[in-house]
This record gives structure tokens, C-alpha cells and sequence, in this order.
């Protein structure tokens, strides 16, 4: 089976017709490497998840990434919580 185009997903190189996003990915890891911050924010079906994953994979050979789902909750109480993760220790954060 050949490749085809999505619209519904993240793109899979294997899988799907993309455009070649491994500039992108070095770019970011440069500024990550650096300790920098970055954002990715486009509209829809412009690949933010496809990059988001892409860059995953190239930074779990030497950092520890953590992935974030962020919602908003109107009511109850917030928190923050420390987990000590070996000898790191990440935040969880309820707002």
C-alpha cells in the first residue's frame, strides 16, 4: 500500500505524504540544548503534533521528556505537587 495524504492525525513519515520537517526539529533542539523556550502555535492541520512527536523522539536519546496535557477546570482548587522521579523531580500542577 502506497502512501496517502491525512488530514485526521498526526502524519507518519512511513505512512503518509508530508513535507520534510527535520530542519524544524534541529532548530528546536538547538534552542532546547541551549535551555531556551519556544512555542509552536499554528492553526489546525499545520503540524504542531507531527512536530511535537518528531521532536520527542529525537530528544528521549538525551533528556527526559514529559508530556503535558493542559486543561482548564472552572471551579474546585488548585495545586502543585513535586513527584521525585529518581533523581529528578517533575511538578504536577492542577489550575
Amino acid at each position: 500500500m502506497g502512501k496517502v495524504f491525512n488530514t485526521a492525525a498526526d502524519c507518519k513519515p512511513q505512512l503518509h505524504y508530508m513535507v520534510d520537517i527535520s530542519g524544524r526539529i534541529e532548530e528546536i533542539k538547538r534552542l532546547v540544548d541551549r535551555g531556551e523556550y519556544f512555542t509552536i502555535n499554528r492553526a489546525r492541520q499545520y503540524g504542531k503534533t507531527t512536530t511535537l512527536r518528531a521532536l520527542k523522539r529525537i530528544l528521549d536519546k538525551e533528556y527526559l521528556v514529559v508530556s503535558l496535557l493542559l486543561r482548564l477546570r472552572y471551579g474546585g482548587e488548585t495545586s502543585i505537587k513535586e513527584i521525585a522521579l529518581g533523581e529528578r523531580t517533575i511538578l504536577e500542577a492542577v489550575v
